[in-house]
């Protein structure tokens, strides 16, 4: 198995159907072996009929891993790793924001040695089509001067969901993961820099999606929290 992609889930029928058509779209034609691991996250929609019914589904590319109830995006994640079976490991949010050919931009740096590979939304070169609104733009830019400030320097967008990893670095990480929202991404890198791992963050294409379930208030409170929890827990 060449690449396992990673997708987690949640109440996501009204945009999982394009989102798989588009990775098989572009991956019916590669000539590496491949698996998607989509993580439900405790659904109550038609998420799971919908991914069931999909061509990769139907071509036996698509592997179905069920939370028994909501748990979060980190611990889906988390759990997607450690069940896949690819000798690198892409994951990715449901709605494709950045899309699944910017796969070939993150790979050229892994083939060059480095050991992850992580989309950037920020840096020179990145091509944001479609922007957030403002405050989400503003909440952004304050998320990342505090995890500068307290946690982890480097890094320009730590939350962009489209990262690349070798199999034996995300496995490494993936079994040192306690947080299970939205703070994994920061744990993850915090986590990977500890460990000494290679990291190369690259601008990338990202459509942002107008459908999200970050509440502007308490979930930043969650993620700040979050950030405490990463150094009392790793530091």
């Amino acid at each position: 198995m060449f690449l396992s992609i990673v997708i987690p889930a949640y109440n996501e029928e009204n945009r999982l159907n394009p989102t798989l058509e588009k990775i098989n779209s572009y991956l019916k034609n590669k000539n590496f072996e491949y698996e998607i691991i989509l993580i439900d996250d405790g659904s109550e929609d038609s998420t799971v009929k919908i991914a069931l019914e999909s061509e990769l589904a139907k071509k036996g590319k698509l592997i179905l891993v069920k939370n028994e109830k909501n748990t979060g995006k980190g611990f889906s994640i988390r759990r997607g790793i450690l069940a896949s079976s690819g000798e690198y490991i892409l994951f990715s949010d449901s709605d494709l924001s950045t899309p699944i050919e910017e796969f070939d931009e993150l790979f050229l740096h892994i083939q060059s040695g480095y050991d992850i590979a992580i989309g950037s939304r920020s840096i020179e070169g990145a091509d944001v089509r479609v922007h957030q609104p403002f405050y989400r733009e503003i909440m952004g830019r304050v998320f990342n001067f505090l995890v500068q400030l307290l946690v982890l320097k480097g890094f320009v967008d730590t939350q962009c969901g489209f990262k690349l990893f070798k199999a034996s670095a995300a496995k490494d990480i993936a079994k040192e993961l306690k947080i299970d929202r939205f703070g994994f991404d920061v744990e993850m890198l915090y986590l990977a820099k500890k460990k000494n791992y290679r990291i190369k963050e690259v601008p990338v294409i990202w459509l942002n999606s107008p459908i999200s379930r970050v509440s502007p208030v308490s979930d930043s409170c969650k993620m700040f929290m979050d950030l405490w929890r990463i150094r009392r827990m790793h530091g």
